[in-house]
C-alpha cells in the first residue's frame, strides 16, 4: 500500500501515547520525520522504529490489590481502591488493629520483611501491591522481587528506584540531562580526609547527607570545619540504621531557599507529564510540616522550566508512574535539583486538590497497562484554586519537635475539610514508627481562603493522651511569612517557638473533677459533683489543691490514672498528688545539692554513652545519645560541671522523663 503520512497528533492517537512523547521521539531522531507544506510528517511505515522498541504494555485488570504498609497511607489508598471496586489486603502489627476499611488484613512481624508480605500476597493472591510510601516503598530489590514474584507492582521499576534512590547516582543522571544540581560532592571515596578536602572546596556551611534514603534522616548541616568530623559520624551512624548504606554526599547549603517539588506521572509507554509544583519550605529538622499548591512563589513561566526539568529526569531513568522531583528555588528564579522520591509523597493531596485527579487512581491505571492519553493527561493539568497541608505529628514543639507517644483517648476531626487521618481513638502511638498521624488538607478559591479554612480546621482538632503539634500549626499559620507566602527552609528554625501552654484555674477543676470521679472505665471522662469538696492534683512538678467544678470550654479524658486536659491545642497531664516517684526524688536530691539531672526527652534506646562518673564537661556537651525513629537525639550537659552519676548503659530502653545521670555544676569557688 501507499506509504500514509501521519501528523504526531494522529501518530499519539494511534500508539496510545501522548503527542509530548511523539515529540520527544522526533527529537532525539527516533522517529523519521519529513517535512510537507511545512509541517511535520511521519510515515507510517517508520512506526516501527518505536513500536517494535517499545516494550509491550496490555492491560492487566487490577481486581484484588495488597497495600504494603500502614497508617493513614494504608487508609488513603483503600478508600481510592474501593472507589474502583479493587478488593484491599492490608497489613498489621501484633500489637495493631487492622488498617481502617479494608477488606482484609494478615498480621505480620515488620513492615520491612519482604518475605512475609509477597507470603501474604501469596495467600491472598492479589494482582498487584502498591507500597504507599516509607518501609519498603523505595527499595529496589522489593519491587524486583514483586514483578518477579507475578503481581504487578504499582510503582517505577526497580532500575528507576535504583538510580534515584542513590542520590550520588542521582545527582550524576539528572546533571547529565540538563538538570541543575547543588554544588557539591558524590564520589566513592568515602574518608574523612578526601571528604574533609572536599567541603574545603565546597565551603562552609554545607550539608552533609545519607546517599540513601531521605526523609531527613541522617541530614546535618555544618557551619564550620571544627565540626566535620562529629558531623560525619553521627551521620554514618544514622544512615547505617535507617538505610544499611553509611556513605555520604556533600552539598552546599542553601540557605534561605524556598523548597519546591514538581508532581510527575509517567505512563509504561514512554509517555510523562508534569502535574505542577507543591512548596514544602514549612519544614523543622529537616522535614516537612506545611505543604501548598500552586507555589506563591511560582510564575507560569518558572512553572514550566521546573515541571521540563523535572519531566527530563525522570525520562533518562525510563521512569513509570508517580513521583516527585524536590528542588531548591532562590530567589533570583535558579533552582538546583535535591533529590527525586520514586514514590508517592505524603503531601500527593494538596496536587490533587488542585487538579481534581485522584494520583493512587492514576498509579493503579498506570499498572494496569492505561496510557497517559487515556487517562486525559496529554498535557500538565489546569490548577483550580489553592490547596494547604499541615501534618499532625505526635511530638512536643516545645522540646525541640521531639517525637511523643502515648494512648490516644480522645480523637476530633474537624468537618468541611479533607482528613486523611491514619489513626483512631484508643490507638497506642509508640516511638516505632513515624510520628505522623494525620494530614489535615484545606482548598480555596484563593490562597488565604485555604489557609483561613486550614486554621479554623485546626481549631476543630482534638486529640489527648498524646502531646501533638496542633497548637504550633495555628500559632505558625498566623505568622507573617506565612500568611504572606515567604517561608523559606529556615524560617521555622528562626523563629521563637512558644512554650508549653500553662494551665488557667478551669483546667485544673476539669482534672480534678475527672479524677474525682472515681470511675473504673479508663476512657470515661463523666465525672459527679458529690465528689471530695477539695482533691490534690498534680501537673508535672506543680501540685495545687482543687475544688472539683464542672466548667464549660477544657475537654478531658481520663487513660487510667492520668487525665488529659485540652489547654489550647495541647494535651497535658495531671494526675492525684500522692507520694513522689522515683524520678522526681532525684531531680529534687539533685536540686537540692545544686546538681541538674540528665532527663530522657523522648522514649527510646540509648546508643552511646560519651562521658563516665567524675569526668569534667562543659555545657551543651553531649552525655547521652538516644535513638528514636531512627534518628539520634543527644542530651546534652546543662551546664558545666563534672559528671555526679550515670544510671543507664549502650543498649538499655529509657521512657521519656528518665533521669540518666546528673552533673553537679562548677560554683565561683572551685578551684
Amino acid at each position: 500500500m501507499d506509504d500514509e503520512t501521519l501528523t504526531p497528533r494522529e501518530v499519539a492517537d494511534e500508539l496510545g501515547v501522548t503527542v509530548r512523547t511523539v515529540q520527544r521521539w522526533i527529537a532525539d531522531g527516533r522517529l523519521p520525520v519529513r517535512r510537507v507544506g511545512g509541517r511535520a510528517r511521519v510515515s507510517r511505515l517508520s512506526l516501527s522504529s518505536v513500536t517494535d522498541a517499545r516494550p509491550a504494555a496490555p492491560m492487566r485488570p487490577i481486581r484484588s490489590l495488597l497495600i504494603a504498609n500502614r497508617g493513614e497511607i494504608a487508609a488513603r489508598i483503600g478508600r481510592t481502591a474501593r472507589r474502583l471496586g479493587i478488593h484491599t489486603v492490608g497489613v498489621h502489627a501484633p500489637d495493631e488493629r487492622p488498617p481502617d476499611g479494608i477488606d482484609e488484613s494478615h498480621v505480620i512481624r515488620s513492615y520491612l520483611d519482604a518475605n512475609e508480605l509477597l507470603a501474604v500476597a501469596r495467600q491472598s493472591g492479589v494482582d498487584a501491591i502498591h507500597p504507599g510510601y516509607g518501609f519498603l516503598a523505595e527499595n529496589a530489590a522489593f519491587a524486583r522481587a514483586v514483578t518477579d514474584a507475578g503481581p504487578a507492582w504499582v510503582g517505577p521499576p526497580a532500575e528507576a528506584i535504583a538510580a534515584m534512590g542513590d542520590k550520588a547516582t542521582a545527582r550524576r543522571t539528572v546533571a547529565q540531562h540538563g538538570v541543575p544540581t547543588v554544588p557539591g560532592y558524590d564520589d566513592e571515596a568515602q574518608d574523612d580526609a578526601t571528604l574533609s578536602a572536599e567541603a574545603e572546596q565546597i565551603g562552609y556551611p554545607l550539608l552533609v547527607k545519607p546517599s540513601a534514603g531521605g526523609g531527613g534522616k541522617g541530614m546535618r548541616v555544618v557551619r564550620a570545619p571544627d565540626e566535620l568530623v562529629e558531623a560525619l559520624a553521627a551521620a554514618r551512624r544514622e544512615a547505617h540504621r535507617s538505610f544499611s548504606d553509611d556513605r555520604l554526599i556533600l552539598e552546599r547549603f542553601l540557605g534561605g531557599s524556598r523548597h519546591v517539588e514538581v508532581q510527575i506521572l509517567f505512563d509504561a509507554h514512554g509517555g510523562g507529564v508534569h502535574l505542577g509544583e507543591r512548596d514544602c519550605s514549612a519544614q523543622r529538622r529537616n522535614q516537612k510540616i506545611v505543604e501548598e499548591a500552586p507555589a506563591p512563589s511560582v510564575t507560569p513561566e518558572l512553572r514550566e522550566r521546573m515541571g521540563a526539568a523535572a519531566v527530563a529526569a525522570a525520562a533518562g531513568v525510563g521512569y513509570v508512574s508517580a513521583g516527585t522531583v524536590e528542588m531548591l528555588l532562590a530567589d533570583d528564579g535558579s533552582f538546583f535539583f535535591l533529590e527525586m522520591n520514586t514514590r508517592l509523597q505524603v503531601e500527593h493531596p494538596v496536587t490533587e486538590e488542585v487538579t481534581g485527579r485522584d494520583l493512587v487512581a492514576d498509579q493503579l491505571r498506570i499498572a494496569e497497562g492505561a496510557t497517559l492519553a487515556s487517562l486525559g493527561l496529554e498535557q500538565p493539568p489546569r490548577m483550580r484554586g489553592h490547596a494547604v497541608e499541615a501534618r499532625i505529628y505526635a511530638e512536643d514543639p516545645e522540646s525541640g519537635f521531639l517525637p511523643a507517644s502515648g494512648r490516644l483517648a480522645r480523637v476530633r476531626w474537624p468537618h468541611g475539610i479533607r482528613v486523611d487521618a491514619g489513626v483512631r481513638e484508643g490507638d497506642l502511638v509508640t516511638d516505632r514508627y513515624d510520628p505522623m498521624l494525620s494530614k489535615l488538607i484545606a482548598h480555596g478559591a484563593s490562597r488565604a481562603e485555604a489557609l483561613d479554612r486550614l486554621r479554623a480546621a485546626l481549631d476543630d482538632t482534638l486529640l489527648l493522651g498524646v502531646r501533638t503539634n496542633v497548637r504550633f500549626l495555628r500559632w505558625l499559620l498566623d505568622r507573617a511569612p506565612m500568611r504572606e507566602g515567604e517561608m523559606r527552609t529556615d524560617t521555622i528554625a528562626g523563629l521563637d517557638v512558644p512554650g508549653l501552654p500553662a494551665p488557667d484555674e478551669t483546667h485544673w477543676q476539669v482534672a480534678a473533677g475527672i479524677l474525682a470521679s472515681g470511675g473504673t472505665d479508663p476512657w470515661g471522662d463523666g465525672w459527679r459533683l458529690n465528689a471530695p469538696a477539695r482533691r490534690r492534683v498534680r501537673h508535672g512538678d506543680q501540685e495545687r489543691q482543687v475544688v472539683p467544678d464542672s466548667v464549660d470550654g477544657p475537654e478531658g479524658v481520663r487513660d487510667g490514672d492520668v487525665v488529659h486536659v485540652e489547654v489550647d491545642g495541647q494535651s497535658l497531664e495531671f494526675s492525684s498528688a500522692g507520694p513522689p516517684t522515683v524520678e522526681e526524688a532525684v531531680r529534687h536530691a539533685a536540686a537540692g545539692e545544686g546538681g541538674a539531672a540528665l532527663v530522657a526527652p523522648m522514649p527510646g534506646r540509648v546508643i552511646a554513652v560519651r562521658a563516665r562518673q567524675g569526668d569534667v564537661v562543659v555545657a551543651h556537651q553531649p552525655i547521652v545519645v538516644i535513638e528514636a525513629m531512627k534518628m539520634e537525639h543527644a542530651v546534652v550537659a546543662p551546664t558545666a560541671g563534672t559528671v555526679a552519676s550515670l544510671t543507664v548503659e549502650e543498649g538499655q530502653q529509657v521512657q521519656r522523663g528518665d533521669v540518666l545521670g546528673e552533673v553537679t555544676p562548677y560554683h565561683d569557688d572551685d578551684g
